[in-house]
């Protein structure tokens, strides 16, 4: 069948993801509305001073947490899918389908709350304590629950080689420091995707800090960079919407086709084509051909996500929390055997059963009290850390006066 090439290991499946602060995969930090009302709140007193006048609250955009939220259960349920598709063909186009535009779409949120990323201190210290930091805490916390679960004492620690899910914090990092550059280039988004095609013929690129992944997905994050609010009003008309049923259905039949004779691991976007043992020229062809492809049902899916405020929209700002920790479960269910010891998860009852799980308990993750009980390694605030700016010390010194 298509997974021909292990998805487990020290090779990742790639999910995701993101923690979009956008990060996302996905971010727990509100996140301003790109075009947000803003509101002052009344003084202490009641009277509206001047010296009193607060500064406008940041309000958080409903479609974006939306999206995230959608995102991170397809995101789930694929992962969920894993296991069933090598059974069952229906389960397999599924899993490539959604695979298709997942974490693109997760990417592009992050580009997008990307664009205002400069080398500022305060931005570099949320790149650290909200990125580098949880890497390093789930790159541990993974090593050892792999050692245990899948009692396997010898997995190393290794910062280097990102395992499982946390490769797309070192891609996040990575694209965060470049927004600069992209913001002098004449056509960012060509060069990215010149970027992304040579990194698929470049089988001397190794699996440091899982590079692969980082220029091949590269194309999706300087789109979110390049993207404007009116985009997303544009994939939200009713003609869009509309539109977007046939051609769901159109890539659903397709890769029922496709599920046979094509290998899933081109959706992972971790190896080149030499590696995948395809000659560089496929490679080409591939890279092309699924940049166009997660664009269009990329739109498709923004296409359908809610604008007004849902009962799953304060969810959006748990993605991350979700997307790391639901690998411990997603994992476990391998190393423990659970898809090989009950044989009734391979019918159809038991992979709609499947579905609803994963769906429910990446919800439940990303749930508020999930966020306080696990933002000392997500959100660290790591003030001893960090030398005070002027800045911070003009706050303080007004706080307190």
């Amino acid at each position: 069948m298509t997974n021909s090439v292990h998805p487990h290991g020290r090779h990742r499946a790639p999910l995701p993801p993101a923690q979009v602060p956008a990060a996302g995969v996905p971010s727990p930090r509100a996140h301003p509305t790109p075009q947000a009302a803003t509101t002052a709140p009344p003084t202490p007193t009641g009277h509206s001073t001047a010296h009193a006048a607060s500064k406008p609250a940041k309000q958080r955009d409903a479609f974006f947490d939306n999206a995230k939220y959608l995102a991170i259960v397809l995101v789930a349920m694929a992962h969920s899918w894993e296991p069933l598709t090598d059974h069952s063909r229906a389960a397999e186009a599924l899993y490539m389908t959604v695979y298709t535009f997942h974490m693109p779409a997760f990417i592009v949120i992050s580009g997008y709350f990307s664009r205002s990323f400069d080398m500022r201190p305060d931005r570099l210290k949320r790149l650290v304590t909200g990125v580098a930091v949880p890497y390093v805490i789930f790159e541990v916390a993974y090593t050892f629950f792999k050692r245990w679960a899948d009692d396997d004492p010898t997995q190393p620690i290794s910062l280097l080689d990102p395992w499982y899910l946390t490769w797309f914090l070192v891609a996040l990092f990575v694209w965060r420091l470049t927004v600069p550059l992209w913001k002098l280039v004449r056509w960012p988004v060509p060069l990215a995707l010149a970027m992304a095609t040579l990194a698929v013929i470049s089988p001397d690129i190794g699996d440091d800090l899982d590079l692969q992944r980082v220029l091949q997905f590269l194309p999706f994050f300087v789109l979110g960079l390049c993207m404007k609010p009116e985009h997303f009003q544009l994939v939200r008309r009713r003609e869009v919407r509309i539109l977007s049923v046939p051609v769901f259905a159109c890539a659903v039949l397709l890769a029922y086709w496709a599920a046979p004779r094509m290998s899933s691991v081109w959706f992972y976007r971790r190896d080149s084509a030499q590696e995948l043992g395809f000659p560089w020229w496929i490679g080409v062809m591939m890279t092309l051909a699924l940049f166009g492809c997660s664009v269009i049902l990329t739109a498709c899916f923004f296409a359908w996500v809610p604008r007004r405020k849902m009962w799953f929209t304060i969810l959006g700002a748990g993605t991350l929390y979700g997307y790391l920790l639901h690998g411990f479960l997603a994992k476990g269910s391998r190393f423990w055997g659970w898809f090989d010891d009950y044989e009734w998860l391979h019918k159809p009852l038991g992979e709609i059963f499947v579905t609803v799980v994963a769906a429910t308990v990446v919800t439940l993750l990303c749930t508020p009290p999930v966020q306080r009980m696990f933002r000392f390694a997500m959100e660290p605030k790591m003030e001893w850390a960090f030398k005070r700016d002027a800045a911070q010390l003009a706050r303080e010194r007004a706080k307190s006066s």
